[in-house]
């Protein structure tokens, strides 16, 4: 927030599978967000609360999304709970999509978001549901060990346009606490950080995760994360569309309700679950301004 800044700030409230978001609608990007006032907001005692922030901006008025405003009109210009700077958030473009026709830029149907990992086509279902074209995922072959209380697992390197770990184990309360990222090595692996999923079996392609969010602590949500676990899942379970021809789906259950996660032979993955708007406000700017 710039020091000029005098007037009430609009802000709103969503989630999606209760992966939680304080939403700043900023079409001409003129609110500054440094690292300090986005924790500030984000901080569920003294803020509004949230996983993230999803700051919206019209792609051709940020830099880092000018060359995408051709494909894409907004940008959304996500930052963790702690302020850094993220690639991308599967649940955050959902919400991110169901802003956008709440506050009537979009209809139903389709909607295109630029994100740092790229623009990201969007369905808006009319039942409420929301399906984001994730991508496609690269599997680099250098994979960590995680440990947590004395136990260690393997861990599937995973990369949805940011980085993760995905580690299967018998029962997710191995997982621990997850306050605070599991250790892992080899460290280097990940020299910018890494989203930590650690999974259990639930039936055939379902199965349930816990996920620690690189800059958030543990979430309720992850989509990147649940697709990274569907594809280290099916390539566990020996299936890979690409060589099979046949799309895969996928039912990942999280702390905040269910994913559907569907891989194409053409390595393209959809990710289709629900996006809610609850509440929207205004930021007083003297108590935000305290914040830097």
């Amino acid at each position: 927030m710039t020091s000029t800044q005098t007037s009430p700030i609009p802000f709103l409230k969503g989630h999606g599978t209760e992966n939680d978001f304080v939403i700043v609608p900023d079409a001409e990007n003129a609110v500054d967000l440094p690292p300090a006032v986005v924790a500030r907001l984000c901080d569920r005692r003294a803020g509004i609360g949230g996983d993230g922030l999803l700051h919206v901006v019209r792609s051709a008025a940020h830099p880092d999304a000018r060359h995408l405003a051709d494909e894409a009109e907004w940008f959304m210009d996500y930052r963790n709970a702690d302020g850094s700077v993220a690639e991308m958030c599967g649940n955050g473009v959902r919400v991110f999509a169901r802003y956008l026709e709440h506050a009537g830029h979009v209809t139903a149907g389709e909607v295109a978001v630029a994100t740092r990992g790229g623009v990201k086509h969007v369905h808006l279902d009319k039942d409420g549901s929301v399906t984001v074209a994730m991508g496609r995922a690269v599997l680099p072959e250098a994979g960590v060990t995680v440990t947590v209380d004395g136990r260690s697992w393997p861990a599937r390197n995973v990369n949805m346009g940011n980085p993760h770990a995905v580690a299967f184990v018998e029962d997710l309360a191995h997982a621990g606490t997850l306050y605070d990222e599991p250790p892992y090595e080899p460290a280097a692996v990940y020299p910018d950080g890494v989203n930590i999923e650690f999974v259990a079996d639930r039936g055939p392609r379902h199965v349930a995760m816990r996920v620690h969010e690189r800059g958030a602590s543990e979430t309720r949500s992850c989509g990147t994360g649940a697709c990274a676990v569907a594809v280290a899942t099916a390539r566990r379970d020996g299936v890979d569309p690409a060589e099979s021809g046949t799309p895969v789906t996928y039912t990942v259950d999280v702390l905040g309700g269910t994913l559907l996660i569907t891989e194409h032979p053409d390595g393209r993955i959809d990710m289709t679950g629900p996006a809610v708007i609850v509440a929207e406000g205004t930021i007083d700017p003297e108590w935000l301004g305290s914040a830097t």
